[in-house]
């Protein structure tokens, strides 16, 4: 599903202009994206938490040059689904 789709989906099911739930879609993401940027992390009941992981630094090997180089500490968005979705997507799909 893209999010072309969603707005479709929700412009149909609410009776709202598609322009409009563009934007709501646009805003709520953008929103999430500098919560996060900010350090913020940005919860949502009953759907999931969009949360900020901390990597380690580590060390990688460059195959094609055969050297080890450092990765530095680093922070990456993640999201981790509420108890409630997982239960509901584990008893509502089948198994591919």
């Amino acid at each position: 599903m893209t999010k072309a789709d969603i707005v479709a989906k929700i412009s149909e099911k609410l009776g709202l202009e598609k322009g409009d739930v563009q934007a709501t879609v646009e805003s709520f993401m953008d929103e999430v994206k500098s919560s996060l940027e900010t350090g913020d992390n940005v919860y949502l009941r009953g759907f999931g938490s969009f949360i900020i992981k901390t990597r380690a630094e580590k060390t990688g090997r460059n195959i094609s040059k055969n050297t080890t180089i450092k990765i530095p500490a680093h922070n990456i968005p993640a999201f981790k689904p509420a108890k409630i979705f997982v239960d509901g997507v584990k008893t509502n799909t089948e198994v591919k």
